[in-house]
């Protein structure tokens, strides 16, 4: 393996990962060939894996007239992610395993005050000392819209702003990390979790504590925009003098509005299904939403609608 370039082999590993995950056991035939990568390579690979006991075998295959072949799986509890939510109100943590799995869960105070970078750090240093050898990823969602890691856009939290709390926390903890505006968080963690097939269309509308805010999904894709600022629902003008953030402060009038910003979607990106959070609406208000946006959109052409309690994290190595 020392012959192959360090950027390759750990694009290699992960497929090797995925495919295991995916494939809940397999052949090194079977991964070389869904793989197209030479059997030698993956011979390797999985050897080194096997010692290090990232995969374990599951025994032999029935001879099909020759050397019987050795079946391997993938040791999901080899690897552990943390999954940081950071809210206005509390800091909630996840801590999975390869399978998704969830081994932890907890919560903090909110971060989100002044010296929260310090509070942040604290935090994450506590969890990763009572797992110092499993952890090894971590992905945060914030509110906030994030170009690549840096957070260039959360009202009301200055001291987060235009930080890079990706590169900090990749040299802080030398671990790959992963930060993300939350709602992207939340809808890819939907899908993954709802069973869905094929590409789906889909939008994730929360009116939480720190504002509205939308995670959108095409095709499968994540739409995060030119500028890294797609779903930032509140400022969508709705009315003469109010935009959506306004709109919804306004009791009854959230209806109208959440029903008019659904009609938007659903003319423009035209999913199949919205999903929205019945912490924070009664199932009551939420069939109003489903009637009301039946005033601006044709019958055929309106979402589905799904209600979730809370944010779904995502769970993936």
């Amino acid at each position: 393996m020392n012959t192959v370039p360090k950027s390759q082999r750990q694009l290699i590993l992960s497929s090797i990962r995925r495919s295991l995950l995916e494939l809940e056991s397999a052949t090194k035939v079977e991964l070389s060939d869904k793989l197209e990568i030479s059997f030698p390579t993956i011979s390797k690979f999985l050897t080194q894996m096997e010692k290090e006991e990232e995969i374990t075998s599951v025994g032999l295959d029935e001879s099909s007239g020759g050397r019987r072949a050795k079946r391997y799986t993938y040791n999901p509890e080899h690897t552990l992610g943390l999954a940081i939510f950071l809210e206005k109100t509390e800091t909630n943590y996840t801590i999975f395993n390869c399978a998704g799995e969830v081994k932890e869960q907890g919560n903090a105070p909110s971060v989100l005050v002044d010296n929260g970078l310090h509070l942040l750090t604290e935090l994450i240093e506590k969890i990763v000392t009572a797992n110092p050898s499993e952890i090894r990823s971590m992905a945060i969602g914030v509110p906030g819209a994030v170009d690549h890691g840096r957070i260039f856009h959360i009202p009301g939290y200055d001291s987060f702003r235009n930080f890079d709390l990706k590169g900090y926390y990749e040299d802080y903890f030398s671990r790959p990390v992963v930060v993300e505006n939350d709602m992207n968080v939340a809808v890819v963690g939907f899908n993954d979790n709802s069973g869905m097939k094929g590409d789906p269309s889909l939008v994730y509308l929360y009116a939480g504590h720190n504002g509205p805010g939308a995670g959108l999904m095409v095709n499968g894709k994540v739409v995060r925009g030119s500028t890294f600022f797609a779903g930032e629902v509140q400022y969508v003008q709705q009315y003469d003098e109010q935009n959506f953030g306004q709109a919804i402060k306004s009791g009854d009038g959230n209806i109208d509005a959440t029903s008019r910003l659904i009609a938007l979607f659903t003319a423009t990106i035209n999913p199949q299904t919205v999903i929205l959070c019945n912490d924070e609406a009664e199932q009551a208000t939420i069939e109003k939403i489903e009637q009301a946006t039946a005033k601006y959109i044709p019958n055929e052409h309106l979402p589905q609608f799904e209600t979730v309690i809370g944010r779904k994290i995502i769970y993936s190595g």
